[in-house]
C-alpha cells in the first residue's frame, strides 16, 4: 500500500516542487481547498480530502480535517497491534507525512482597520490539530510546519534515511509553532493587564557571539507585530555584528531620545546616558551631548532623533564610537562615517509605540512584570515647595533634566544647563552619593544649573551640596517625612525646588 502525505498550507511556497518530489517517491496525496488547487495546477495527481473521509468539508470550510479517517490515520501506533487491527477494521489507512502551515492569525492583526471578526475567522482549529497529532506520533509521522524543511525532508526520505532523531526535530519545532500561534491568539484576545497564566512569545532574529561575557550563550528575539521603534526591527547599513551588550546600550539610548520631540542626541555608556543635548538643529543637539561629557561619550552609542547629516557625521565621525541609531542618514553622511567599516549604523523607527507595552525582568524561577515607565509631566501638577519659584530658563532646564533622570539606573541624579546635560550620577547606594559624582562631573559649569532626582531626598544634604555647587533650581518627587528639611535648606540657600510627586525609580 503506498504512503500517504496531507498537504494543508496557506504558506504555498515550495509547495509544487515539494508535492512533485513525494509524488515520485510514491506518495499518494491528499490536500484540502485552495492548496489541492495549487497541487494539481502543477500537474500532481492529489486526493480530496473529503475522498478520505467521505464527508463534505461544511461551515465555509471550518470543518474538513476534523474526522477520525484523518486523526485515526495520524495517531494510531504503528508497534500496536490493536491500533493497527482498528484502523483495518474501520477502513482506516495510515498518513505518513504531514506538511501544514497555519491560517495567517499573525498578519491578519496587523492589517491596519482589522475587525474582531475578521482575526477570529483566521483561528485555525484543524491546522494546529493536525499538527499535533502528527508531531505526537513522529516515530512513525513526518510532520513540516515550515517551508524551509522541505529540501531536508525530501533527501531524509529517499532510500527511508530520515532518522527518528531528525522527526523528533520537526515535531518539536511543531509544538514551538503552535505555541506560538496560540499565544498571539491569547494576547489578541485577552483584556485583563495580568490574568492569571502570563503567555508571551517571541522569535528570532538572529545569534548573538555570546551574552555579557564571552562564557555566556545568547540569542536575540522579536516580538510579533510590535509597532515603533525597536532595535528588532532595525536596519544595520554598516559595522560588525551587533552583540549582547550592544543591543542592551543601544536600547538604552533608543529610550532617551524617544523622549524629545526636538532635535535631540543622546550618547549612553553602560545603559546610563552620559551626555544628552537638544537644539534647534541635529548638529547643535549632538554638540551638546558630546560636551555633556566628551570622556564617557568615548567608545559609547549615540541614538538621534532626526537624519544624520554631512557636518554632524563629519563631528562623530572624530571619535570612537560603537553605534549610530537614527531614523536616516544623508548620502554624504553615510560617505563619512562607513570609512569607519566597525562603526555600527543603525535605521530605527522613531515612532513611539502606541499601546502601553509591559517591561518583563526575570528572576529565579520566575517573572515580573509592570508597564512601561511611560509617566511624564504632562501626567502632574507641579508644586514649587519653595520660596522662590524657577525661572522659564530654570523651568525648561528642570523639564531636560527630568527627562534623563527617568532612564538613569537609580539612585540617580541629573544635573543639566541650557538643553544639555552636565553631569549625570547613576547607580549609587545613596542619593547625596550620586549628587556628587554629577555634580563633580558638572565642576565649574554647576554654576546656575538644576538638579534632577529620580526620588525624594531623605534628608537635606544633597540639597546641600547642590547649594554649594551653584545649583539654582531642583526638581524631585517629594513624599519624604523629611521634606521640609529639603525645602528649608533651599530657602536658605535661594535655590527653588519643584515637587513631582512621581517617582522615577529604574532597578
Amino acid at each position: 500500500m503506498k504512503k500517504r502525505a496531507l498537504l494543508s498550507v496557506s504558506d504555498k511556497q515550495g509547495l509544487a516542487a515539494f508535492a512533485k518530489q513525494l509524488h515520485e517517491l510514491d506518495y499518494e496525496l491528499i490536500s484540502t481547498g485552495g492548496t489541492k488547487r495549487a497541487i494539481e495546477e502543477a500537474g500532481v495527481p492529489v486526493l480530496s480530502i473529503s475522498d478520505v473521509t467521505e464527508f463534505p468539508e461544511i461551515m465555509d470550510g471550518r470543518v474538513k480535517t476534523l474526522h477520525p479517517s484523518v486523526h485515526g490515520g495520524l495517531l494510531a501506533k504503528r508497534s500496536n497491534e490493536q491500533h493497527m487491527n482498528q484502523l483495518e477494521d474501520l477502513g482506516i489507512q495510515t498518513i505518513d507525512l504531514v506538511a501544514v502551515n497555519l491560517y495567517p492569525f499573525k498578519n491578519t492583526i496587523a492589517k491596519e482597520g482589522v475587525t474582531e471578526a475578521e482575526a477570529i475567522e483566521n483561528i485555525d482549529i484543524g491546522g494546529p490539530t493536525m499538527l499535533r497529532a502528527a508531531a505526537k506520533s513522529y516515530e512513525d509521522v513526518t510532520v513540516v510546519v515550515d517551508p524551509s524543511d522541505y529540501d531536508n525532508v525530501i533527501e531524509g526520505l529517499k532510500n527511508d534515511q530520515l532518522t527518528s532523531q531528525e522527526r523528533r526535530q520537526l515535531a518539536t519545532k511543531v509544538f514551538r509553532h503552535t505555541a506560538n500561534y496560540d499565544a498571539m491568539i491569547a494576547e489578541y484576545l485577552t483584556e485583563e493587564p495580568y490574568p492569571e497564566t502570563y503567555t508571551v512569545t517571541y522569535e528570532k532574529v538572529q545569534s548573538l557571539r555570546y551574552g555579557e561575557n564571552p562564557h555566556q550563550t545568547a540569542s536575540f528575539y522579536k516580538k510579533a507585530n510590535f509597532s515603533g521603534a525597536s532595535l528588532a526591527s532595525a536596519e544595520q547599513l554598516n559595522g560588525k555584528e551587533l552583540s549582547y551588550n550592544n543591543i542592551q546600550d543601544a536600547n538604552a539610548a533608543l529610550e532617551v531620545v524617544l523622549e524629545f520631540t526636538k532635535p535631540a542626541a543622546v550618547a549612553v555608556k553602560h545603559m546610563n546616558p552620559c551626555g544628552t543635548g537638544v537644539g534647534e538643529t541635529l548638529f547643535e543637539a549632538y554638540s551638546k551631548a558630546y560636551e555633556g561629557d566628551p570622556i564617557s561619550i568615548f567608545g559609547g552609542i549615540v541614538a538621534l532623533n532626526r537624519e544624520v547629516d554631512a557636518e554632524t557625521a563629519a563631528k562623530m565621525k572624530e571619535i570612537f564610537l560603537e553605534i549610530i541609531i537614527a531614523p536616516s542618514f544623508s548620502q554624504e553622511a553615510l560617505d563619512i562615517l562607513t570609512q569607519k567599516k566597525n562603526l555600527r549604523l543603525l535605521t530605527v523607527d522613531m515612532k513611539k509605540p502606541e499601546a502601553q507595552t509591559h517591561k518583563l525582568t526575570s528572576v529565579h524561577g520566575g517573572l515580573l512584570v509592570q508597564d512601561t515607565d511611560e509617566g511624564s509631566l504632562q501626567d502632574v501638577e507641579l508644586e514649587v515647595a519653595t520660596d522662590r519659584e524657577p525661572t522659564e530658563q530654570e523651568m525648561h532646564d528642570l523639564q531636560l533634566a527630568w527627562q534623563v533622570v527617568k532612564h538613569v539606573k537609580s539612585n540617580a541624579i541629573v544635573v543639566a544647563k541650557n538643553d544639555r546635560t552636565l553631569g549625570v550620577g547613576a547607580g549609587q547606594m545613596n542619593r547625596v552619593g550620586a549628587a556628587k559624582i554629577a555634580l563633580d562631573q558638572a565642576g565649574a559649569q554647576a554654576q546656575g544649573s538644576v538638579m534632577a532626582s529620580d526620588a525624594f531626598f531623605p534628608m537635606p544634604d544633597t540639597v546641600e551640596a547642590a547649594a554649594e555647587a551653584g545649583v539654582k533650581a531642583i526638581i524631585q518627587p517629594g513624599g519624604s517625612k523629611r521634606d521640609q528639611d529639603s525645602v528649608d535648606a533651599c530657602n536658605k540657600h535661594g535655590v527653588a525646588m519643584v515637587f513631582t510627586r512621581m517617582r522615577h525609580f529604574k532597578h
